[in-house]
């Protein structure tokens, strides 16, 4: 197994990317720490976890709350003896599909203000007792926005960007210590849509062009990625599970471009 008897935090562990990477943690060995805002949900993630074999423990985090961040990884150091890795796949609802000329300062800054304070936040919380046992991995996720230049985007692409500036510098930052900080980097994932925050998300955007969003998506895939295809959700959490794993230990202040070839570098 990739990370047996590794503790890993997930943030945003309800969520479709937090829930499915959380599962290929446990799948691989790793005991399971799911935090986010509703229990019920997160439980159910823990249950499918708990049922195939898997450790998996719940908390109910607020993950801009630096204060219950701090508390909660301090809790389950202690209890567990150590934190191995760390996911941030917490989720914003902002607008898209908003030009310029209409869009409000608000809504710009939601986005680049919310996202940018859930990843310092729970970074620090994790990174002090990585410090001190000078190993850890730290994963946070961005997305193409970050490098794509198209209408209605603005605040997405700020914080995404924002997000991959920070991984690179604090993959600088805690090298020293032995810490490795990755940045995942999918594209849209049909099966994250349904009922998630991205679905409201994309809504703005295929009214714009005057289509459902599986419609849109349909026609990205086909003619934006070089694969033809989005992302599955399982091949972003198999990506998380290995570089959280000692195979990929010699990789660090990476973004990992996971998007099917709609973004190449």
């Amino acid at each position: 197994m990739l990370l047996e008897d590794r503790n890993a935090v997930i943030y945003g562990g309800a969520g479709a990317i937090g829930a499915s990477v959380a599962r290929a943690f446990a799948r691989e060995g790793a005991n399971t720490f799911l935090a986010g805002r509703t229990p019920a949900t997160l439980e159910r993630v823990a249950e499918e976890i708990r049922a195939e074999g898997g450790v998996a423990e719940v908390a109910e985090v607020d993950a801009l709350d630096e204060t219950a961040v701090g508390n909660h990884a301090d809790s389950v150091a202690a209890d567990a003896g150590r934190i191995d890795i760390a996911l941030n796949a917490v989720g914003i609802s902002h607008v898209q599909g908003t030009p310029l000329t209409e869009l409000s300062l608000h809504d710009y800054e939601h986005p680049v203000r919310a996202y940018t304070r859930t990843n310092f936040v729970t970074a620090k919380a994790v990174a002090r007792h990585m410090v001190e046992q000078r190993s850890g991995v730290i994963l946070t996720l961005s997305t193409p926005g970050a490098r794509l230049a198209r209408p209605g985007i603005l605040g997405n692409a700020a914080a995404s960007a924002a997000i991959e500036g920070f991984s690179r510098a604090l993959a600088g930052e805690l090298g020293p210590s032995g810490i490795r900080v990755i940045c995942l980097r999918p594209d849209a994932i049909p099966e994250a849509v349904a009922g998630s925050h991205t679905r409201e998300l994309f809504s703005g955007i295929a009214e714009s062009a005057g289509t459902t969003i599986e419609g849109w998506l349909a026609e990205r895939a086909r003619t934006g990625t070089l694969l033809g295809r989005f992302p599955t959700l399982a091949e972003v959490a198999d990506y998380a599970a290995f570089a959280a794993s000692d195979g990929a230990g010699a990789m660090t202040g990476a973004i990992a471009n996971l998007s099917s070839g709609s973004l190449v570098d």
